[in-house]
């Protein structure tokens, strides 16, 4: 059986295959918000499935494929579809992905995904940039033998979302005339979804947002000295707050539905990034 590090590296040798320029740039797009790789010129399309060492998704709303582009004339990466945790596989295996970007290049990485609303100033459509994050998964990636080459054994998650593109990016999508609220996310393993107790608990642990992602991604790739971006879609408001029972299929639609605000604070955080 292959290791982690013989995964990564197996991974990273077959995309490079087809890479031109480096991207210093990469984005992982949640359910329902893939699409925005569409945004991306010259693209290159590998399903997960033909990555060698990839995990592969089996979630509806996720495409899994990683898509190498260009935004404004500079290379990036985007990953449309994620694989989950509770699909089985370890938080390090599910954030393979997140080293192998660091190697092909990535500096700056852009996390979204969609999440149930908990702040009751939030509804469904409200954008989060995520200030920092609560990791209720009851694991964490980094367990395990440590990968010297990417970082310390024991790394420091004081500033997992980096304070200086938040401040900027808030700014530059008011101009632009698009709301972005500003919140704690917090996973939650999955895949059922939390009880109305739970999302109460959470609310007191600090928690505007819960979801089933994100959280090893951003631990994983602040160990690899990256600077990163986290935005949720808010596509349900969280269990015992509508009163209404939770479907999959409500919080592709409502991803669907704000789609092109999403797409305009998207365009606003890569041309950040880019500035950076």
């Amino acid at each position: 059986m292959e290791s982690i590090m013989q995964r990564i590296t197996s991974a990273e040798k077959f995309i490079r295959q087809s890479i031109k320029e480096e991207p210093l740039i990469g984005l992982i797009l949640g359910s329902g918000l893939g699409d925005f790789a569409n945004q991306l010129d010259n693209q290159i399309r590998m399903p997960f499935a033909e990555i060698p060492g990839f995990p592969k998704p089996s979630v509806e709303g996720h495409a899994g494929e990683l898509v190498l582009g260009y935004f404004r004339g500079k290379p990036v990466v985007a990953l449309s579809g994620r694989v989950h945790y509770y699909e089985g596989a370890s938080q390090k295996e599910i954030t393979i992905p997140v080293r192998v970007m660091k190697l092909l290049g990535v500096k700056t990485l852009i996390l979204t995904n969609a999440a149930g609303g908990i702040n009751l100033d939030y509804s469904a459509g409200t954008l989060m940039l995520i200030r920092d994050h609560i990791n209720y998964s009851g694991q964490n990636p980094l367990i395990g033998q440590n990968l010297d080459s990417f970082g310390p054994r024991f790394p420091d998650m004081t500033n997992v979302y980096t304070k200086q593109l938040r401040d900027e990016l808030k700014e530059r999508v008011a101009v632009a005339g698009l709301t972005l609220k500003e919140g704690v996310y917090m996973m939650y393993s999955g895949p059922s979804y939390e009880t109305p107790s739970e999302i109460k608990m959470f609310r007191l642990l600090g928690a505007d947002a819960v979801g089933m992602s994100t959280v090893p991604e951003a631990i994983v790739a602040r160990h690899c000295g990256m600077q990163v971006i986290g935005i949720s879609c808010i596509t349900n408001m969280a269990a015992g707050i509508s009163g209404e029972a939770i479907h999959h299929d409500e919080v592709v639609e409502n991803a669907a539905r704000v789609k092109q605000d999403f797409i305009g604070v998207l365009r606003i955080a890569l041309g950040l990034c880019m500035d950076y």
